[in-house]
């Protein structure tokens, strides 16, 4: 398996691809594993997950370099990145440390009054991430932290495309402290992905990608009865109302569809914006558009980079001559060089093209969609199997929340772009776009189940106590 720079083809790296042998032997070796570390004690656990924190930050010149040459993702967002995971993994071991187990004395229900009940939090087993090209470190990060932290072992399926930060990375965690085997890593295509959520020793599987995909993992593990968490895809709109501030609107939609070149799942891919001030709207983001810079993602000059393979880049220029022959009009950019796809503009995009519903569009394109009222906005945003994050913007607070308490996602930012992921927030979406939540709120809760203990006659009956 051979991993190259998007950017220039330059070979960076070569890694063997898991055979199913393979597979077999690293979920074997993390079962065993797994044992000794969930009887590891949680503070030895967290002291793990700290170093490895500390390590993270400590080599982040080393991992976002590397990060950024092989996923093509511009050097500041790929600093971001490790910075973040550096600071997901402290903030899963501190919230593990303060985890309570619970105990109830049963005496509310009678025959009950002499009993205690002791509920244990213990971890599922083996579970497996497979994680997204688009953001290894971070999605890694929320799916082996938790997990880690709560006594679990994990199994990782990096994407074929970039998966040499992750493997560095799980150098340093083993230098952390980290037993060999908690964490193991399988190389691979959706073969290999497909095989590990199969098999009957993965307690669970956390999967990060694209919808299609996210439906055969789910049916996958169903016929098990294991859980799946699926963090899957989006066409999200960013709605703009008559009253809204435009020059925030284009720094918040040219930002937020742009990062990692406009290969997140939680960019702003609709623009939907009312008649009124659609046509001034559309010669600003077009401007700007004109202006961002394409080239090498080391350069700190680099607006946007390469798309992460020529497949990516293919199907993006598809996609675009697709929308332009059904009726829709390229305002700005449209040009393919290789990997490289210029930042893009559509205008004339009506509600019944599919780029305005049901097509995520990996790239930096971004469709104009004009509505005539707020009403009419939510319907657009709405008619999509979609449901993972968008926005709305206006200057009246109250009116852009009675429009996002419409909108049928999982998140709603005001006055901001869509792309937007707190470490805290229950993050998922609704629809197509996932199942279960993420982040420091939720994901430790996921990877544990509640064991219910019993002693029976444990406490003194109340006879006993009045006839001291």
């Amino acid at each position: 398996m051979i991993i190259r720079n998007p950017a220039t083809n330059e070979v960076l790296g070569e890694l063997p691809a898991s055979t199913m042998a393979d597979l077999d032997t690293a979920i074997g070796r993390a079962c065993a594993a797994q044992r000794v570390w969930a009887a590891t004690p949680r503070h030895e656990r967290h002291q793990v997950l700290l170093r490895f924190a500390e390590l993270l930050a400590a080599h982040i010149g080393e991992l976002s370099q590397l990060l950024a040459r092989e996923s093509g993702k511009p050097i500041g967002q790929a600093e971001a990145e490790i910075e973040v995971s550096a600071r997901l993994y402290r903030g899963y071991a501190e919230r593990m440390l303060a985890m309570a187990e619970t105990a109830h004395v049963l005496d509310s229900q009678p025959g009950n009054e002499r009993d205690m009940l002791v509920t244990r939090q213990e971890p599922l087993g083996v579970v497996a991430a497979i994680l997204p090209f688009n953001f290894p470190s971070d999605v890694l990060a929320h799916k082996a932290g938790p997990a880690l932290a709560t006594g679990n072992a994990v199994v990782a399926k990096p994407s074929e495309e970039d998966p040499l930060t992750v493997t560095r990375e799980l150098e340093l965690l083993l230098e952390a402290g980290l037993p060999e085997s908690v964490l193991q890593l399988v190389y691979g295509d959706a073969d290999v992905g497909r095989a590990l959520a199969a098999d009957a020793r993965i307690a669970a599987v956390s999967f990060t990608g694209s919808t299609e995909a996210g439906i055969s993992v789910a049916s996958t593990v169903a016929k098990r009865l294991a859980p799946a968490f699926l963090e899957l895809g989006g066409n999200d709109a960013l709605i703009v109302l008559d009253d809204a501030d435009l020059a925030l609107v284009v720094d918040e939609a040219v930002n937020g569809r742009l990062a990692v070149n406009g290969q997140c799942c939680i960019s702003n891919k609709r623009l939907i914006v009312d008649a009124r001030v659609h046509d001034e709207l559309l010669e600003r983001v077009a401007a700007r558009f004109g202006e961002l810079v394409l080239g090498d993602p080391l350069e700190e000059t680099t607006d946007v980079g390469p798309l992460i393979s020529e497949e990516g880049a293919d199907r993006v220029e598809a996609q675009v001559g697709a929308t332009v022959a059904s009726g829709a009009q390229l305002v700005v950019g449209g040009k393919r060089d290789g990997n490289f796809f210029a930042p893009t503009v559509l205008s004339r995009v009506t509600p019944a093209m599919e780029i305005a519903r049901d097509l995520e569009v990996f790239g930096p394109v971004l469709p104009v969609i004009e509505v005539r009222s707020s009403d009419e906005a939510v319907a657009v945003a709405n008619a999509s199997r979609y449901g993972l994050s968008g926005s709305v913007f206006s200057r009246d607070l109250a009116r852009a929340m009675s429009v996002a308490t419409q909108l049928e996602t999982g998140q709603v930012v005001l006055n901001g772009s869509g792309q937007y992921r707190a470490d805290v927030s229950p993050f998922g979406g609704f629809k197509h776009s996932g199942l279960g939540r993420e982040g420091l709120s939720t994901s430790l809760q996921e990877f544990v189940q509640n064991k219910n203990i019993v002693f029976r006659g444990l406490l003194p009956s109340a006879a006993s106590v009045l006839s001291r």
